[in-house]
């Protein structure tokens, strides 16, 4: 692989009005001229309410590379990067934050490994200039993730990547809505190399990755590449029935030998709570894993767009 002929850089925007042109001007002096190679950037709008549109058609507006997609609403960060790599041309494609927490010149870094032969490339986090709470998920995350479900998931876990045509193509054709890209990615089994970054502390802006999103990631993960939860499920189903025929075996002995001259109350509701309980955590877990096959079996699109913005296209 000599050279590639374009990089499609793909920026997920969701209420970073006050990032946008901070992060074109990075790009701009650390890697568009210093690229080998014809490049685009394709900034998704996932419903941002703010004034990040206007921002974007500004910068299209000065950058005739720049693409807009806009999301009729707000369909998830993950969506919204499987919406750009839909409508990206490049021959390799890498998606980038819009909160400048990456730094811009890994990106020359990512591609040089892809042009020595690598399809993908993994910006893996060696360390995070965030709270406590933050590494805590983050950390807790990637070893769930290693032990349930993706063993090769990096140790540090990542939201950046660099992926050549034919992974595009895979993962737009495959279209899956509740599962996250970046484990998608790493499902596919390709080869990957690794470039290590320290994750910068947010400094425009405040982050929309509330906590119920990080739960949303952690359980649509885990149903969609492992079968974990449904072997849990199993195990503690097995677990309750074999303490309860123990149980009962005790309760008979002891009924045999006169020491129980009436049944307890309080034993018949420990029995009647733990079945209870029992039964509605597997429902719960197999709610989960009906509803994501409904989801699918619908055939509703991952995203709806309001609208796509190609300036070059339109100049011809």
């Amino acid at each position: 692989m000599d050279s590639v002929e374009k990089l499609s850089i793909i920026i997920p925007v969701y209420y970073n009005e006050g990032n946008l042109f901070p992060l074109y001007e990075d790009l701009k002096e650390k890697v568009l001229t210093k690229l080998s190679c014809a490049y685009e950037i394709v900034m998704v709008n996932d419903g941002s309410r703010d004034r990040s549109y206007q921002e974007m058609k500004e910068l299209a507006e000065k950058d005739e590379n720049i693409v807009l997609v806009n999301l009729s609403r707000n369909f998830g960060e993950h969506r919204a990067t499987l919406a750009g790599l839909s409508f990206c041309t490049g021959t390799a494609a890498v998606r980038k934050a819009a909160d400048l927490q990456e730094p811009s010149e890994m990106i020359l870094e990512m591609y040089e490994q892809y042009k020595a032969g690598k399809k993908v490339v993994l910006a893996v986090r060696s360390d995070r200039e965030e709270g406590f709470s933050q590494k805590l998920f983050s950390n807790m995350y990637c070893r769930m993730m290693r032990k349930f479900a993706l063993s090769n998931m990096p140790e540090g876990g990542f939201d950046t990547f660099l992926i050549d045509r034919q992974v595009i193509d895979l993962l737009v054709s495959t279209g899956e809505k509740n599962a996250p890209v970046t484990e998608q990615i790493l499902w596919s089994g390709f080869d990957f190399a690794k470039v290590f970054y320290v994750r910068r502390k947010r400094t425009i802006g405040k982050s929309g990755w509330t906590l119920s999103k990080k739960i949303k990631l952690a359980i649509d993960s885990l149903l969609s590449f492992s079968y974990f939860p449904v072997r849990c499920m199993s195990t503690v189903g097995g677990l309750a029935a074999l303490a309860a025929l123990i149980w009962a075996i005790i309760i008979f002995v002891q009924y045999c030998i006169g020491y129980i001259d009436v049944e307890g109350y309080t034993t018949l509701s420990i029995l009647v709570l733990l079945s209870f309980g029992v039964i509605m955590l597997s429902m719960g877990i197999l709610g989960e894993y009906l509803w994501r096959m409904f989801d699918e079996i619908r055939k509703k699109p991952p995203y709806v767009v309001d609208e796509v913005i190609r300036r070059k296209d339109r100049e011809k």
